[in-house]
């Protein structure tokens, strides 16, 4: 007999309360596996917002010495040459950054730290999965600050949810999955209604690609002459091109809020070859420079081209885009599987319309263009939007 979500009762008994209901995080779909069961013979990864430009060449040399040097033994627990680059180029103490087998890593790490059972947390929505996911997993409770109808900021709402106690407040910026970022005022807006004792996690993962930006924030420039606890997160992952590699780094307002991380930290969670395809990439700012460029490019296009197709398109800092198709999300990605393009489905109440698709070579991206083109007529029973064929 299974109960919950499947699981038989033995294993039932045995969970903590807090998974039974747990929402699961969505990876995309495996290229491989899509190839095999559409018979289609070229896959487009539009899924998971990596660098299609793939990693830079110093970092290539660096993965090459590594593994001409061997990789039988463990790597350094903490990082420290790579923490110690990090701390050189934001002008910190070392004490105050931490690596992460990816960013993702020390956003666990963070709730596993902070949160007991009852806990509120405040994040927005749509927001990242695991935003929510993990504080749900440690038994919090999760408030949601919606974006306005054409994805703007409401500051009303904001202060309306930090006047009530909070544990945790996370906020992606810019924002997975929307793409938006918080002005600098904004962002300032959100801190000064944000009670002094709670936890501010500001996640920029895609802070490469919106840095260039007049009015994007530094929240680490923002933040690190406040007394109060702070976090800032960023990665190697998206900009650096280092996404299967799996390294992140956390910089925090106090040295203990970094010890505290390091006790229920495993050991050794960044290997070698990550920690070194880093420090490499870190140093190679030509190939970060064109990277980012290049899919600054593919954005504005894409963006251009699905508007005047009639789609309606969040704005974006990021390296993807967010597209009401005005249609049953789910069903249009199963059809672009079969059309060999794999992008996500947007399941977050109220937004079950809307896809994201990462930005990526534009000879993919126009693939994307035209199959989508091909199955939203199908789907919503309308001729063909006007996009590139």
């Amino acid at each position: 007999m299974m109960h919950g979500k499947g699981y038989s009762t033995a294993i039932q008994q045995l969970l903590r309360p807090q998974l039974m209901n747990l929402p699961t995080y969505d990876p995309g779909a495996d290229p491989e596996q899509v190839a095999r069961q559409y018979s289609v013979p070229r896959v487009v990864k539009l899924s998971n917002n990596e660098n299609p430009y793939g990693i830079s060449p110093l970092a290539a040399q660096a993965l090459e010495r590594r593994l001409a040097q061997g990789l039988g033994r463990y790597p350094d627990p903490v990082g420290n040459s790579l923490c110690e680059a990090l701390a050189r180029r934001h002008e910190l103490p070392r004490s105050r950054f931490i690596l992460g087998n990816g960013s993702e890593n020390i956003l666990e790490l963070l709730c596993q730290a902070f949160l007991s059972p009852g806990d509120r947390v405040v994040t927005q929505a749509p927001c990242f999965g695991l935003h929510e996911i993990f504080p749900l997993m440690m038994g919090a409770q999760v408030s949601k600050v919606a974006l306005t109808p054409v994805f703007g900021f409401d500051a009303e709402a904001w202060q309306n949810a930090l006047a009530t106690p909070a544990k945790l407040l996370f906020i992606s910026n810019p924002c997975n999955p929307v793409g938006t970022a918080f002005s600098r005022n904004e962002l300032q807006t959100i801190v000064r209604a944000a009670p002094q004792d709670c936890l501010l996690v500001i996640d920029e993962a895609y802070y490469e690609y919106a840095i260039g930006d007049p009015l994007y924030p530094d929240a680490l420039q923002m933040l690190r002459t406040q007394n109060r606890p702070w976090i800032v997160l960023r990665t190697f992952s998206k900009a650096y091109g280092l996404a299967s590699l799996r390294v992140g780094y956390g910089i925090a307002s106090h040295d203990d809020l970094i010890d505290a991380l390091h006790r229920i930290r495993p050991p050794y969670n960044v290997n070698q070859l990550a920690q070194e395809a880093a420090m490499a990439a870190l140093e190679d700012t030509q190939h970060l420079e064109r990277s980012v460029s290049l899919i600054g490019e593919e954005r504005a296009r894409l963006t251009l081209v699905l508007r005047k197709a009639g789609f309606r398109v969040a704005p974006s800092l990021a390296n993807f885009l967010f597209i009401d198709t005005a249609t049953d999300a789910s069903a249009l990605v199963r059809a672009l599987l079969r059309e060999g393009i794999i992008v996500k489905a947007w399941r977050e109440p109220g937004y079950e319309t809307f896809i994201r698709t990462s930005l990526s070579l534009p000879a993919d991206n126009d693939l994307f263009l035209q199959a989508l083109s091909r199955v939203h007529a199908t789907a919503c029973d309308l001729p063909p939007h006007v996009l590139p064929t």
